[in-house]
């Protein structure tokens, strides 16, 4: 088991991540690729004191670049929707 502050690396501040805070509560985390559902909502409710109701997960994977030296794969990385409950807030700034 990760701890919370190793599965949450950033909270990711988007238009689409900022739109799903306002209107449906919903927060975006970028987290560990190893996390699990389970520890990401473990990790939430530890480190921001709050309710969670849900949480989705997309593995990402960024698109290959080529350079003169060669082709360079993209990283891939882990995002995280949270749904938190209507009456719970996280204060991000």
């Amino acid at each position: 088991m990760l701890l919370p502050t190793v599965v949450l690396r950033r909270p990711l501040v988007t238009e689409k991540a900022t739109w799903g805070t306002n209107e449906q509560n919903r927060y975006a985390f970028e987290v560990d690729r190893r996390a699990t559902k389970t520890e990401i909502k473990h990790a939430v409710e530890a480190v921001y004191k709050v309710r969670v109701q849900g949480v989705n997960t997309q593995v990402r994977r960024e698109r290959d670049r080529n350079y003169k030296y060669g082709r360079v794969p993209g990283k891939t990385w882990k995002r995280a929707i949270v749904k938190v409950h209507p009456e719970d807030r996280i204060e991000l700034f």
